[in-house]
C-alpha cells in the first residue's frame, strides 16, 4: 500500500538516492559533465527541500514530488518501483491540492512526456534550453480540470 506524506529531514538522503537512480534510468541524453553538475546542485538543495513522498508500508520513500504552489518542479520515482501507479498517485495528489498544475519535461525524455500526456497534461510551449541554460529542450505542460 502506497501512502503519500510530507518529507522530514531524515528523508533527504533517500530523496537524493531516488533522484540519482531515476536520472540514471531515464536521462541518458545528459552529458556526463552535465549529469555530475546537476547532481551537485541537487545534493545542495534537495535534502532540506519540502517534498511530497510516496512511501511503502514500512515508510520507505519510493518517489518524491516537489511542488511550488501549482508548479510541479520535480517528480522522480525509484526505477525499481516504476509502473506501479506511484507517479500517478503523486500527480493526483498535486491536482487534489491545487487543481491546475504546470510542469516542464525534458523533450528527450519520451517516457516522461508520454506519462504526462496520459495524465491529461497539454503542451503550452517549448524552450530550447533547460532552466539552467543547458541545451536540453523543455516542453511546458499544464493540467487543468478543464483540459
Amino acid at each position: 500500500m502506497i501512502r503519500i506524506r510530507p518529507s522530514i529531514a531524515a528523508d533527504g538522503d533517500r530523496a537524493v538516492e531516488i533522484w540519482c537512480a531515476a536520472v540514471d534510468a531515464t536521462h541518458d541524453f545528459l552529458t556526463p559533465e552535465d549529469r555530475a553538475a546537476i547532481e551537485e546542485e541537487v545534493r545542495s538543495f534537495l535534502p532540506q527541500t519540502p517534498l511530497w513522498l510516496a512511501v511503502d508500508a514500512s515508510d520507505r520513500p519510493l518517489a518524491f514530488m516537489l511542488l511550488d504552489g501549482g508548479s510541479m518542479e520535480a517528480l522522480f520515482i525509484d526505477p525499481a518501483h516504476r509502473g506501479q501507479g506511484i507517479g500517478k498517485a503523486l500527480v493526483e495528489h498535486a491536482i487534489a491540492l491545487h487543481g491546475t498544475i504546470t510542469t516542464d519535461v525534458n523533450e528527450q525524455n519520451a517516457q516522461a512526456a508520454g506519462f504526462y500526456e496520459r495524465m491529461g497534461f497539454v503542451s503550452t510551449g517549448r524552450s530550447e534550453r533547460d532552466g539552467q541554460g543547458r541545451p536540453y529542450p523543455l516542453i511546458h505542460l499544464r493540467f487543468s480540470p478543464d483540459n
